[in-house]
C-alpha cells in the first residue's frame, strides 16, 4: 500500500510516542503503517478524524478481519486506541470513540521451542574457525544463552558486555535496560570472537558509519550486523543441523531459552527478568509449554500412561 499523507496531529502522536514513551524505529514505522491505513478509511468514505464515531471503528475493524490475521487487526486497532486516546487528553476531539470498544480475540499460540538435543546439533553445526564462523556461533550461543531478541544482538555495544562475570547489558522494548547472565560456553565463543582470529579481522580501514565501530558483531563489510543477516546466519546452520526452516528462526531460539530453563526448575519471575517481559502474564505461557511437555514425556515413557483398565480380577 502507498504511503498515505498523515494529519498534523497523527504526526504530533507519533512525535510524543518517540520522545515521551520511547517507542523503537521499528514500532514507530508499524504505527504509521496502522494509522496510515485507518486514515486511508476514513477519507475514502468522506470522513475526517474529528468525525469518527464508535461505528466507523467496529466497521474499519470488521472489514480488516476479513482480509488480516486476528494478531494483525488487534495491533492496529491497539495503535487506534493510543491515537484517538491522545487525541482527546490533548483537546483534538471531544471524547475518545475507541473508549470502551470491545478489543480483537488473538487465539492464544504456544511458543514451538526446539529440544535441547536439536540446540545442541544447532550450535555443533559451526565447524569451522574462520572470523565468520567466530562470529556465527558466538551469535548463536549468546542468542540461546540469554534468550535475548535478535535486536538486542544486533544492537549491542562493546562496552554492554562483560566477559569476566559473564553478563550482557540489553537495551529492549521502550529502551529498557536489563542485565543478563550467560554461561561458560557462550563466554568461550564470544571471547573466540573478539579475540585476534575473530572480529579484529573484519574491521573496516575506516568505518561507514558512526556506532558501527562499536559494534559486537559485524557483518563482512565491517558494518553493523543487521537483523536480516542474523536470520540468515540462524537459518543457514540449522539446515545444516537438519532443523527445518519453518521450525527455526532468532525468537524460537528465545523460546527455548525460556522453556528450557523452566524445565530444569528456574523460577518463573527469574525468567521474566531475563526475556525483558514486562508483565509476567506474558512469561506465563512459558510455563504451559513445559507442562505440554512434561505430559508428553509422561505419555510416551510411562509403560501404563495408555492403558485404559487394570488386569481382570
Amino acid at each position: 500500500m502507498a504511503a498515505v499523507d498523515l494529519p498534523l496531529e497523527v504526526e504530533e502522536f507519533l512525535t510524543w510516542m518517540a520522545t515521551e514513551r520511547g517507542r523503537s524505529v521499528n514500532t514507530l514505522m508499524a504505527y504509521r503503517r496502522d494509522l496510515g491505513a485507518w486514515i486511508a478509511w476514513l477519507r475514502g468514505r468522506g470522513a475526517a478524524l474529528a468525525d469518527v464515531t464508535p461505528d466507523d471503528v467496529n466497521r474499519f475493524v470488521s472489514e480488516r478481519r476479513e482480509t488480516a490475521a486476528a494478531a494483525s487487526v488487534a495491533r492496529q486497532l491497539a495503535a487506534m486506541r493510543m491515537l484517538h486516546r491522545f487525541l482527546a487528553d490533548e483537546g483534538h476531539l471531544p471524547t475518545d470513540p475507541t473508549a470502551g470498544l470491545d478489543g480483537v480475540k488473538v487465539p492464544a499460540g504456544l511458543p514451538k521451542p526446539l529440544a535441547e538435543d536439536e540446540v545442541e546439533a544447532l550450535l555443533a553445526a559451526v565447524v569451522a574457525t574462520d572470523p565468520v564462523a567466530l562470529r556465527d556461533r558466538a551469535l548463536l550461543e549468546l542468542l540461546y544463552a540469554t534468550g535475548a531478541r535478535i535486536s538486542e544482538l544486533c544492537g549491542l555495544s562493546l562496552g554492554d558486555v562483560d566477559l569476566d562475570h559473564r553478563v550482557l547489558r540489553l537495551y529492549g522494548k521502550g529502551s529498557k535496560e536489563r542485565l543478563v547472565p550467560f554461561g561458560r560456553a557462550a563466554a568461550s565463543a564470544v571471547g573466540d570472537w573478539l579475540g585476534p582470529s575473530g572480529r579484529p579481522h573484519l574491521v573496516p580501514d575506516r568505518w561507514a558509519r558512526r556506532g558501527d565501530a562499536d559494534a559486537v558483531f559485524l557483518n563482512q563489510r565491517g558494518a553493523r550486523l543487521g537483523r536480516q543477516l542474523a536470520w540468515a546466519v540462524v537459518k543457514q546452520y540449522g539446515r545444516l543441523a537438519g532443523i527445518a526452516d519453518d521450525r527455526l528462526s532468532p525468537h524460537v531460539l528465545r523460546h527455548s531459552c525460556a522453556t528450557h530453563l523452566l524445565d530444569h526448575g528456574a523460577d518463573l519471575r527469574v525468567v521474566q527478568e531475563l526475556l525483558g517481559h514486562a508483565s509476567v502474564s506474558t512469561t506465563q505461557v512459558y510455563t504451559k509449554v513445559s507442562q505440554e511437555r512434561l505430559l508428553e514425556a509422561y505419555r510416551l515413557a510411562h509403560p501404563r500412561a495408555t492403558a485404559t483398565r487394570g488386569p481382570a480380577g
